[in-house]
C-alpha cells in the first residue's frame, strides 16, 4: 500500500497535518490535562470517553478501544483506501504527491466513482446554464426576485437544469460516463421507450454536498408550477437523507468557532439566513431530523437552535427535534418566528437585522416551547384540562438535566396556576423516580441534585492481569517512549515475551529503531498492518510514562518476564511427571500437582491496568 510512494512523502505529509486540528473537524474536543476529549465518531455516546493526544499525534476511545493516528482515523471514519487518504491529507496541506496521482491514473472508476465525477461536472453546467441559457436567466430573475443576491447563488452554486429533454443525458455521455449507470444513480431517468433524460428538467438546482465539499446529489425546486415543489435526487450510496445535513461542509468551521449551530428545515432558509450573515446554518434534506443526524450535530457542538417554521408543522417538527437532541445531550434553544413565517419570508419582510435580534438571539429555552407548543391541546379555561396541561408539564420538567431550571420551571407553573409548589415538588420527584426506572434515561437523570455534570462511562471489571503480563505492557510501554530503553530489553531478552502479540511488536518496534526512526508512536502505527496490533500500540502509548524509569524498575519487569518462561517449562515437566504418578503413587501425584498450583499462585500475583 505505502510502495507506491516513499516514506518520506508519507511521513512529510503525516507531520503536516495536526492530529487534533483534523479530529477537530469530526469531533467537538476539549482539553483536559495533557489530552483532549470528546464524543467517539464511530460509537454512539453521550458522556466523552474518545482522547487525543497532540503530543503523540494519536487518538484513542477508552469505550469502544478504536486507536491510531491521523491516517488510520481518516481510513476507519471516512472508508477511503490508504492512498485516498494520503491523497485527502496532501490536499488539506497543500502538498502535492505525484506518486499518488500518477499511480490512480489508470486505475477503473467504480461506479460510486463515476457517479461522484458525474455530480461534479454537472454542478458546474447548471450553474453555468443559470446565467448563460434563455430560461435559465429567468430562473435567475426568479432567485433574484427571491432576494437571493448574485454572491450568495455562486457561493451555493446554484443552477438551473435545462427543459430540453436530451441535453444533461447528452452531455454526460460526452463526458464519457454511460447513460444506464447515470440511471441506476438517478441523475437521470428512463420513459417507455428507453430514452434517457435529467429528471430535474426546468427546475432551479441547489447542489447538496458532504461534509468534504464535494456535491452528491441535487435539489431542484419548481419555477413553473410542477409537481412536486421541491425533488431531491433518489437514496443511493452516495446521496442517505438522513445522514446528511445540507451546508454542513460550508458551515461547519462556524458551528465550531461559535459552539451553536442553527437547524433549519430547507435549503431555502439556509441560504437566506447565511445572505443575512448567520452563517452556522444547516438544515436536513427532505425529511425530519433523525437520531443520525443529532448525534453528528452533538459531536460538534454543546448547543442547536432549531429555526423551523412558524406553522403548524414546523412547531410539530420543533417538538420532535427537541426530543431527539435532548436524548444526545444537546442545550437546545428554539427561536421564536412568528405564525406562519418561515425564516426566508421574515428575512424578505424584515430584513436581516431584525431576524438576527429578534429571532435569533431572542431564542427561547426549550422548555419555555415546549409549554408554549402543548397549551395548543388544551383548553386552559376547564378545570380537568388545565390539570392535565400541568401533568404534562411537569413530565417534560422531569426531563431536564439541571436542578436549577427544574427549580425555576416548577415556580413559574406555580405561580401561573396559583398551585402549590410542595406539591409540584412531590409530583416532580414522583415523575423523576420513574424517568430513572428506564436504564438509558437513569445515567442521565439519575442525579437529583442536578446541575450539567460531566458523566464518564464507568470501566468494566476486568479479570485481574498475572504478573508478566502487567510487566510486558508496562515495558513495551516505555519502549515505545524510549529508544534507549528498548535497546537495553533488546539486549537482554530480545523478542523473547510471553505474549504473541507483544513478541510481534518488539520485533517490529526494533526494526523500527534500526532504521534510524525516534520514538514517535504515531509513525510506528504506520509499520504495523495489523489493526489489533495498532490499537495494542495506542493503548501502550495512552499509558501515563510521565516518571522515569529507574534502573530496579528496569530489571524487575526483565526478571518477571524470564521467571514466566521459566516458570512454563517447569509446570510443563511437574505436569508430565504428575501424569505418570497418577498411575503408581497417587499421593506423590497430589503433592506434585500441589507445587504445580504454587507456581501458578505466585505467577498470577500482580496489578491490573
Amino acid at each position: 500500500m505505502a510502495n507506491q510512494m516513499s516514506d518520506e512523502t508519507i511521513e512529510s505529509i503525516r507531520q503536516s497535518n495536526d492530529v487534533v486540528d483534523i479530529v477537530g473537524e469530526y469531533v467537538q474536543l476539549k482539553k483536559q490535562g495533557r489530552n483532549y476529549f470528546g464524543l467517539c465518531p464511530f460509537h454512539s455516546e453521550n458522556t466523552p470517553s474518545f482522547s487525543v493526544n497532540q503530543e503523540k499525534q494519536i487518538y484513542h476511545c477508552f469505550g469502544c478501544g478504536k486507536g491510531g493516528n491521523i491516517i488510520t482515523f481518516i481510513m476507519e471514519l471516512e472508508g477511503f483506501t490508504f492512498q485516498q487518504t494520503i491523497h485527502y491529507l496532501a490536499e488539506k496541506s497543500g502538498q502535492p504527491i505525484p506518486e499518488l496521482k500518477q499511480s490512480n491514473q489508470n486505475a477503473p472508476n467504480s461506479e460510486e466513482q463515476s457517479t461522484l465525477e458525474a455530480y461534479q461536472w454537472l454542478t458546474k453546467l447548471y450553474h453555468h446554464l443559470l446565467g448563460h441559457s434563455k430560461d435559465g436567466k429567468k430562473a435567475l430573475a426568479y432567485l433574484h426576485e427571491r432576494g437571493f443576491s448574485d454572491e450568495v447563488i455562486d457561493r451555493f452554486q446554484i443552477g438551473y437544469s435545462p427543459t430540453s429533454k436530451d441535453f444533461v443525458a447528452q452531455f454526460l455521455e460526452n463526458k464519457g460516463f454511460h447513460k444506464q449507470v447515470m440511471a441506476n444513480a438517478g441523475i437521470l431517468t428512463t420513459n417507455a421507450g428507453g430514452e434517457y433524460f435529467d429528471r430535474f428538467q426546468g427546475r432551479v438546482i441547489f447542489p447538496i454536498r458532504n461534509h468534504l465539499g464535494k456535491t452528491i446529489g441535487f435539489g431542484g425546486r419548481t419555477i413553473s408550477g410542477q409537481e412536486p415543489k421541491y425533488l431531491n435526487s433518489p437514496e443511493s450510496s452516495l446521496f442517505r437523507k438522513s445522514k446528511l445535513l445540507y451546508n454542513f461542509d460550508i458551515a461547519r468551521s462556524e458551528i465550531r468557532k461559535k459552539g451553536e449551530v442553527i437547524l433549519f428545515e430547507g435549503y431555502a432558509d439556509v441560504i437566506a439566513a447565511h445572505q443575512a450573515d448567520v452563517v452556522n446554518g444547516v438544515a436536513s434534506l427532505g425529511t425530519s431530523l433523525t437520531d443520525t443526524h443529532a448525534s453528528l450535530l452533538r459531536r460538534y457542538v454543546d448547543t442547536v437552535l432549531i429555526c423551523y417554521d412558524g406553522d403548524n408543522a414546523g412547531q410539530s417538527a420543533t417538538y420532535k427535534a427537541i426530543k431527539l437532541l435532548r436524548k444526545v445531550g444537546c442545550t437546545i434553544k428554539v427561536a421564536a418566528l412568528p405564525h406562519n413565517y418561515d425564516p426566508d419570508q421574515f428575512i424578505q419582510e424584515y430584513g436581516k437585522e431584525k431576524f438576527k435580534s429578534q429571532v435569533i438571539e431572542a431564542a427561547d429555552t426549550e422548555m419555555t416551547f415546549i409549554k408554549r407548543y402543548l397549551k395548543k391541546d388544551f383548553n386552559l379555561n376547564l378545570e380537568g384540562d388545565r390539570l392535565q396541561y400541568v401533568e404534562k408539564v411537569i413530565e417534560e420538567i422531569a426531563m431536564l438535566n439541571s436542578s436549577i431550571e427544574r427549580d425555576h420551571y416548577l415556580r413559574e407553573l406555580a405561580e401561573e396556576f396559583k398551585l402549590s409548589f410542595e406539591a409540584l415538588t412531590q409530583e416532580l420527584m414522583s415523575r423523576m423516580r420513574n424517568v430513572t426506572k428506564n436504564d438509558d434515561n437513569s445515567q442521565r437523570f439519575g442525579n437529583t441534585n442536578g446541575g450539567n455534570q460531566q458523566k464518564y462511562p464507568k470501566k468494566q471489571k476486568q479479570q485481574l492481569s498475572k504478573a508478566f503480563q502487567n510487566a510486558e505492557r508496562r515495558l513495551l510501554a516505555y519502549m515505545l517512549q524510549n529508544p534507549q530503553i528498548a535497546e537495553r530489553v533488546k539486549e537482554s531478552i530480545g523478542s523473547q515475551f510471553n505474549i504473541e502479540q507483544h513478541q510481534i511488536i518488539v520485533t517490529h518496534l526494533y526494526g523500527f529503531y534500526e532504521d534510524g526512526n525516534e520514538a514517535d508512536s504515531s509513525r510506528f502505527i504506520s509499520y504495523l498492518d495489523d489493526v489489533n496490533l495498532q490499537q495494542t500500540v495506542v493503548e501502550l502509548s495512552m499509558m501515563d510514562n510521565s516518571w522515569e524509569m529507574t534502573e530496579k524498575e528496569l530489571q524487575d519487569y526483565i526478571h518477571i518476564i524470564q521467571s514466566e518462561q521459566t516458570d512454563s517449562a517447569k509446570i510443563g515437566q511437574l505436569q508430565s511427571k504428575m501424569k505418570d504418578l497418577e498411575k503408581t503413587d497417587p499421593k506423590e501425584a497430589a503433592k506434585v500437582a500441589m507445587e504445580i498450583i504454587k507456581i501458578k499462585q505466585q505467577s498470577k500475583n500482580g496489578v491490573s491496568f
